[in-house]
């Protein structure tokens, strides 16, 4: 529909130059003029008949410009939107290698920038493309059935344009890739540095961070600086060949005319439609410039798209009411890419109910087994099963939702307390929420906030202390219930006030399920059914606190360190 419109816009656009002509042909031809031959011989009646053809041409041109505009420009708002929805939910589907190994900034740029630029061409460019076409095919079969004789001065300036326009867009492409590539580039490190915001001020580092970012915009400057030079060399060079073929027809098509081999209608509208045939040629610098910055987008868009996913989604349902918390680590081995094996042929078993805890130094490998169990990464050899069952069989989206994730990294979304707490549980009702804060302990802290349950908590909890985020976090994996609780340092970066509350609500919430407890203080976990004690990506140590303490191993070392009884 927006193609069509584009179309008739320009038909009508084109009409005010021939009925001009039609004007001269009823001042010269009078009787004998092209309406006349109509029927029409007054010539009063002429001018009338062709007072209402230009209201028509007019009215009807800018009807379709209004259309053309409306539907170009939602077509691409409607791309845009969908594509970056598709993006975004295949970035979502990444294994967290992807993120690992990419900025922020790179991928807001991706998803934010690149997807306009594709937009802003759909906007203008394409609209452009369509009626730069329709003016070649209407004024060229125009003048090959008016005057065929000159029709080939209008047309010869064409193979060169042509050329120009392809050679243009094939220097323009690499520079435009770059522009891409360097902006960016420029995003991650803003990027970066808001999020770094704290670290920056504390460091007094303000005017050497200025300067990084001087450093990336300006390598952006330069490459953009690099395709407008070139960009800008294109109109006047096209106005050099339109130069050409207009003196060229209106030479010798006025001698044509001057010889009677040519009417003077004719050839007055010959002379306006060579302008409008070959002027919007020269736009094409700018629909090709626009049309270069949209591929070079949507080319890293693409890339995007076409990252595969390496996590398989699995294809074996266990709805969360039916899960008993069984989980089993058989002869498990993974290393992250480009680095050493993190686990090593790694067997444990933790039973449906019970609570367990890994402990050792840092680097060991405790958290890494969090996210082999998360299926953040696929392990390289061995099985993880869920109740006998295979987890890269296990359908991904049931595995995670029967699993909830207490991690010392605290992350909150900017919006309300509330919000917060039913993070991932959207349908909870606000008395379940009030119930899961008071489990955590959070609720008495929460009153005392300005809003209560309705306080913006800031951006990733800005406005909140570590000890607080944490509770919320605690209280969002009450209100999830989930069967099986991983607790991944989740006391590690509070007071000991705060301990002893999350504490005695990890307590209250640890009962009948089964709970994975990572910790380095071991005060925190002596009361597990088993702990297990991992060194360089193996298990080394196994067993109760006290048994573990008569063994006079790794874990006996590190209790006389914690609780003071050697120095």
């Amino acid at each position: 529909m927006a193609t069509c419109a584009s179309i008739l816009n320009k038909v009508f656009d084109l009409a005010p130059p021939a009925l001009i002509g039609i004007a001269v042909d009823v001042v010269v031809k009078r009787q004998d003029s092209m309406i006349a031959q109509l029927g029409i011989k007054d010539i009063y009646g002429q001018f009338v008949v062709l007072f209402f053809l230009t209201v028509i041409t007019w009215v009807l041109e800018s009807f379709f410009e209004y259309v053309y505009k409306l539907l170009w420009r939602n077509l691409g708002q409607n791309i845009q939107h969908n594509l970056r929805l598709d993006a975004y939910n295949h970035l979502q589907n990444l294994e967290l290698a992807y993120f690992e190994e990419r900025s922020t900034g790179g991928l807001m740029s991706i998803l934010s920038d690149d997807i306009n630029q594709l937009e802003r061409f759909l906007d203008v460019g394409a609209n452009d493309i369509i009626q730069v076409i329709t003016t070649i095919v209407v004024i060229g079969s125009t003048f090959f059935i008016v005057a065929p004789q000159v029709a080939w001065m209008a047309f010869l300036p064409m193979p060169f344009i042509l050329f120009g326009s392809v050679a243009f867009q094939k220097f323009l492409a690499p520079r435009y890739a770059e522009v891409r590539e360097k902006v960016g580039l420029l995003n991650s490190r803003l990027s970066n540095n808001l999020s770094g915001i704290t670290t920056i001020k504390s460091f007094t580092a303000e005017e050497y961070e200025t300067n990084r970012v001087a450093d990336e915009s300006s390598a952006y400057r330069r490459s953009n600086a690099k395709a407008i030079a070139l960009s800008a060399v294109y109109i006047p060079l096209i106005r050099m060949f339109i130069l050409a073929a207009f003196t060229v027809l209106l030479l010798l098509g006025g001698m044509e005319a001057v010889a009677g081999r040519l009417a003077v209608g004719a050839y007055s509208s010959l002379v306006f439609l060579v302008q409008l045939l070959l002027w919007p040629l020269t736009r094409l610098g700018d629909t090709f410039d626009l049309y270069q910055r949209a591929m070079a987008s949507t080319n890293r868009v693409m890339d995007l798209l076409d990252t595969p996913i390496a996590i398989h989604p699995g294809n074996i349902n266990l709805p969360v009411e039916m899960v008993r918390g069984g989980v089993e680590f058989q002869n498990v081995s993974f290393s992250y890419k480009d680095r050493l094996t993190v686990i090593k042929n790694l067997s444990l078993e933790i039973p449906a109910g019970n609570t367990v805890a890994i402990v050792g130094s840092t680097g060991s490998g405790k958290s890494t087994l969090v996210k082999l169990l998360l299926r953040f990464y696929e392990i390289q050899q061995g099985k993880i099963t869920l109740d006998g069952i295979d987890l890269q069989k296990l359908d991904l989206r049931d595995l995670r939702r029967c699993i909830g994730l207490v991690s010392q990294d605290v992350f909150l979304f900017h919006g309300t307390v509330g919000e917060n707490i039913a993070y991932g549980t959207f349908d909870a009702k606000p008395e379940d929420i009030i119930m899961a804060a008071k489990v955590a302990e959070a609720h008495e802290f929460i009153m005392r906030l300005p809003q209560g349950y309705e306080t913006i908590v800031g951006e990733r909890g800005q406005k909140l202390s570590g000890g607080q985020r944490q509770r919320l976090a605690i209280a969002r994996a009450v209100l999830k219930d989930p069967p099986i609780l991983i607790l991944d340092e989740a006391t590690s970066a509070v007071d000991n006030e705060t301990e002893a509350a999350i504490q005695r609500s990890l307590e209250r919430i640890t009962v009948n399920r089964t709970t994975i407890a990572i910790a380095h203080r071991l005060s925190t976990i002596r009361d597990a059914d088993c702990i297990y004690v991992m060194e360089h990506g193996k298990l080394v140590e196994s067993g109760t606190h006290e048994q573990l303490l008569e063994k006079n191993g790794i874990y006996s070392n590190l209790w006389r360190v914690q609780s003071g009884l050697k120095s």
